[in-house]
């Protein structure tokens, strides 16, 4: 149902005209979330916008498809659920450590009410301590995190199941996009669409995912939002047999690994590791780059991971995103889209060819990258700092830094700048929340989702009078 010109009675205050009481921008994990907490509390007439398909009109090998539409990103990754407040975003900053832990295992307890598989990884302290005390000996700092692995598989008859539980009670509209934000006097008034329909509301709860930061960054300029400069992260998609990592992803799955290279004290860290996994391709706006996922029960022989440098740049230069698209943009021109390299020729100084591609004991699970040189694309500093983290990770599980072990380029994470918000996600305009990975908040699925809790929670009690701990 929709509340199209409808008179709506708001707590202590006279009838007024509006389209919808709330809009949310993107069906992402953070927009779904948000809309399924609303439509918990009895909240009505709100409506739910993304550029993409929906679900069942998404197709992985479609560009538009792999980022957009309903389940955002998260529909064609694995699914791993951090629950964790050390990892997957900023919302330590607003909640206590109780508190945030509580949020994040009652939002993982609705992934599993959805259809979430009830195993997870991590909770044997005993086991975990155990590979602290190793990665300490290799000068790596090791971050326990409990992790529920949902697979690639299961991610979309989740998502579907989502979507039908919000059927009657949040208008969904997918294939619209949002042009821009409307605002009068210091608060937020509703949306106009690519085309020119305004659609009025009280509240808007902006969820516009990592494909929408770029438009994220431009509407908070024009409303004056504060927003603060993130890091940018590159580095390769590291591709190698399971067994060597074996012992530590049966435990933890996805290890968090954090070095600081010798030669330039850089952070390097690990990311996304997929045990028996796939290395993928993803484009957005035209840049080719690299990323994993791993199914729940399909197996390939191989893990792969990445290797992330952080970089933080201060004046004059404020834009990392373009720095990151650069950097991918120069291994699109080098390789024509995703280049792959035996970690034995980088270090000996020459390209891969596709005959020692064929002769490499590691088999690719990526087919399309083109046999090539990483040093042509990544500066001296990236990447004497990931070769260096391979040593490292080298003295934790013996076989890393093998000549056969393979390196995929380039892997880059364009994290939004980030907004100013309140422990609400509320921004300084009012009844504007911005919440989500496009939004800065948050860079993982989890913490995500729980964003979009605590905005749907906000926006509740202000409509109802009713504080969402009563």
């Amino acid at each position: 149902m929709t509340f199209s010109r409808r008179k709506i009675q708001k707590k202590e205050a006279a009838f007024k005209y509006m389209d919808y009481r709330v809009i949310i921008i993107g069906c992402g994990p953070a927009g779904i979330f948000t809309a399924l907490t609303l439509a918990e509390n009895g909240i009505d007439g709100v409506i739910l916008f993304d550029q993409g398909n929906d679900l069942e009109k998404r197709e992985r090998g479609a560009v538009r498809d792999v980022l957009c539409g309903w389940g955002g990103a998260g529909a064609f990754s694995d699914g791993k659920l951090n629950i964790s407040t050390e990892v997957g975003g900023y919302l330590s900053e607003f909640l206590d450590k109780n508190a945030l832990i509580e949020l994040l295992h009652s939002t993982d307890g609705i992934f599993v009410k959805y259809g979430a598989p009830n195993r997870v990884f991590g909770d044997s302290a005993v086991s975990v301590e155990e590979i602290a005390d190793q990665a300490r000996l290799a000068d790596l700092e090791f971050i326990p995190t409990v992790i529920r692995h949902i697979g690639t598989e299961n991610c979309k008859r989740i998502l579907n199941n989502m979507r039908k539980a919000l059927d009657g009670k949040v208008e969904v509209r997918t294939c619209s996009q949002v042009q821009s934000l409307l605002h009068e006097e210091g608060k937020i008034r509703g949306v106009k669409l690519t085309g020119g329909q305004v659609i009025n509301s009280d509240y808007v709860v902006a969820a516009p995912g990592r494909v929408g930061a770029s438009w994220m960054k431009g509407e908070a300029d024009a409303l004056g939002l504060t927003t603060m400069t993130s890091p940018v992260d590159i580095g390769v998609r590291v591709e190698l047999p399971a067994t060597i990592l074996k012992k530590i992803t049966d435990i933890t799955y996805e290890p968090k690994l954090i070095f600081y290279s010798k030669t330039f004290d850089d952070k390097v860290r690990t990311f996304c590791m997929n045990p028996y996994g796939e290395v993928v391709i993803e484009e957005n706006e035209g840049i080719t780059t690299v990323n994993g996922h791993s199914y729940a029960k399909r197996r390939s022989d191989n893990s792969n991971f990445a290797i992330l440098v952080s970089s933080t740049f201060t004046e004059p230069f404020r834009d990392p995103i373009a720095y990151g698209r650069y950097i991918a943009r120069l291994a699109n021109l080098l390789g024509g889209g995703a280049i792959i390299q035996r970690l034995g020729d980088l270090l000996a100084g020459r390209r891969s060819t596709r005959d020692r591609i064929e002769h490499c004991l590691t088999r690719p699970t990526l087919l399309q990258a083109t046999p090539g040189d990483l040093s042509f694309v990544f500066p001296y500093r990236h990447l004497q700092s990931i070769i260096e983290m391979l040593q490292a990770l080298d003295k934790l599980a013996p076989g890393v830094f093998s000549r056969h072990t393979l390196l995929y380029g380039v892997e880059v994470k364009f994290y939004s700048n980030r907004i100013e918000v309140s422990s609400e996600m509320e921004t300084r305009v009012k009844n504007l929340f911005a919440i989500g990975d496009g939004a800065g908040i948050t860079r993982g699925l989890l913490q995500a989702s729980a964003s979009g809790v605590l905005a749907a929670q906000a926006i509740s009690s202000r409509i109802t009078g009713i504080r969402p701990d009563k």
